[in-house]
């Protein structure tokens, strides 16, 4: 599906890299089918020797010529952006975006064109091949664009197709998720040094342990709820340490957070928005 395809990535930044790495490790496609563009040369070059793909800081020049057009820039510079390429983004070329909150319909009235559009929102552990990215098409996209998306991020985790309305939650949920993880992972080390442990065996430890119960709801399907009873024994440390985090409503401060950050998606949408 892809090997005939050419790939520009306007905006490469830690996910255009991601993408890229994932397509080439999957062999999906070939480095010279991949145009990546982005402001910093330095980078650039830092980007040509990892994976020898054609490399511009002129986004109008990445855009002739490629078939796909991955749109990585933050969402503040869609505007600027989509209006520095419009004129030369062909009706017949497939555009996935990456950006937060930029709806399909906002990017139509950007372009002035009907270009099938996909949004989708990877987020960072695609750079371990362990992402989780949501897809949703646009008014002008097929099956057919939306399968080719799919095997772009299935090339660095798992994908689900979900309608657009959905994609301020889901970027509050998986897309800003990981932030969630870190910081608890941080806490959990910073846990251990204060009972003695050493940091290093703390975060291997901590890290660890996050990965392996991740990797338990994965594989045996089970409901985390479900996983949670198996391990609490009667008065033992663990139904300790539950009482003790429901105490502090570490479910409602989880909740809570998932609910700002889509908020935040939504308001990213609106053309006034500012950038902080």
């Amino acid at each position: 599906m892809l090997k005939t395809k050419k790939i520009a990535v306007i905006g490469a930044g830690h996910i255009g890299q991601a993408v890229i790495g994932g397509l080439l490790k999957a062999k999906l496609l070939s480095a010279k089918n991949i145009t990546a563009s982005r402001r910093d040369p330095a980078r650039l070059d830092a980007l040509k020797k990892r994976f020898a793909v054609h490399v511009t800081t002129d986004n109008r020049k990445a855009v002739k010529g490629a078939d796909v057009l991955i749109i990585a820039v933050k969402p503040q510079g869609a505007p600027a952006l989509f209006e520095e390429i419009a004129s030369i983004v062909r009706e017949d070329q497939l555009i996935i975006s990456v950006m937060a909150g930029v709806t399909t319909q906002r990017m139509s009235s950007l372009l002035g064109k009907p270009n099938p559009i996909i949004r989708a929102m990877p987020n960072t552990p695609a750079l371990v091949d362990a992402g989780a990215t949501p897809l949703a098409k646009g008014e002008h996209a097929t099956d057919a664009d939306l399968k080719i998306a799919e095997t772009i991020f299935k090339a660095v985790g798992i994908v689900d197709i979900i309608p657009e309305s959905l994609m301020d939650a889901v970027t509050g949920l998986s897309g800003s998720g990981p932030v969630y993880i870190y910081m608890v992972i941080e806490a959990l080390i910073d846990g251990g040094v204060k009972m003695g442990i050493p940091r290093n065996v703390a975060r291997r430890l901590a890290a660890q342990t996050v990965f392996g119960a991740a990797k338990l709801v994965i594989e045996t399907g089970k409901h985390p709820a479900i996983l949670k009873d198996e391990v609490t024994t009667p008065g033992g440390t663990a139904i300790a340490a539950i009482h003790m985090l429901e105490s502090k409503g570490l479910r409602n401060v989880l909740i809570e957070a998932v609910a700002t950050a889509a908020k935040r998606s939504e308001e990213l949408s609106r053309p006034e928005s500012p950038e902080t």
